[in-house]
């Protein structure tokens, strides 16, 4: 049964919504549950949006984080496999 969504203002709100959001988290396409789940995932994007706002990477850093993942980079071997 699909509960009714409602605004996130508090953090007790935001964690509700999270919980509620785990317990959906297998809910087949084209269900109330899964209209419930988008629902929710929109609300909580835009409260952490809001009040948890990330500051753009540095782009240096950033190029140095992915070709660490792809182990394109080793520390203390600048340019070297």
């Amino acid at each position: 049964m699909m509960n009714k969504p409602k605004p996130i203002r508090t953090k007790v709100d935001y964690e509700a919504a999270v919980a509620r959001i785990e317990a959906l988290m297998d809910a087949e396409e084209n269900t109330p549950e899964a209209d419930e789940l988008d629902v929710l995932a929109t609300l909580v994007e835009a409260y952490e949006d809001k009040h948890y706002p990330m500051d753009p990477p540095d782009p240096v850093e950033a190029i140095k984080f992915r070709m660490e993942q792809q182990r394109r980079l080793k520390p203390g071997k600048p340019g070297r496999r």
